[in-house]
């Protein structure tokens, strides 16, 4: 993996997914690849697969993460997380033991219903969906509460069981399981 140092909320969300050599992950909004540069090493049999809908990201994550791209263990695609973006992707009918989201506004901004189906779908027997985020400003005790709860009501109101993981950094995981 090229590029600038990894950012330790990146870090410690990698971590919290214990990710399993032949694991079948999923990333929701990619960026620029940080997070497939940490996991791809912890992978032999298994693959990531990474989406973002930005056509830029997406061209930098396919460009840090080359060889992973290259040997198989990585796709890195330009899609929404909609069942017709992920269709559309070729992604259709694909199974994945964990999905991840890092920073990714779509589960505490809103209900995210669909989206919350969508990942319910995709996940294999016994998988599960992370949520990390790290709050920016002050009062973070406060907002890293915040976020957690308004993420744990969406995951319980799209029928997951919700785990609030408190990382060591400033960092928030909520892990739902259908």
């Amino acid at each position: 993996m090229t590029g600038t140092a990894v950012p330790e909320r990146i870090r410690e969300a990698v971590a919290a997914l214990d990710v399993r050599a032949g694991g079948r992950l999923l990333e929701i909004g990619c960026g620029g690849g940080v997070a497939v540069g940490l996991v791809c090493p912890l992978l032999t049999t298994g693959t990531i697969t990474a989406v973002d809908r930005s056509a830029t990201a997406t061209a930098r994550a396919v460009r840090r993460n080359a060889g992973s791209v290259g040997d198989g263990r990585a796709t890195i695609v330009t899609a929404a997380f909609t069942e017709p973006g992920l269709t559309a992707a070729g992604l259709a009918g694909r199974r994945f033991d964990k999905i991840f989201a890092i920073d990714v506004n779509l589960f505490w901004t809103g209900p995210a219903r669909a989206e919350l189906a969508l990942a319910a779908h995709l996940l294999a027997s016994g998988g599960a969906l992370y949520a990390f985020y790290e709050p920016p400003g002050e009062r973070l005790d406060e907002r890293l509460g915040e976020v957690a709860e308004k993420v744990t009501g969406a995951f319980e109101a799209g029928g997951f069981t919700a785990e609030v993981l408190r990382l060591s950094a400033p960092v928030v995981g909520i892990v739902g399981r259908p």
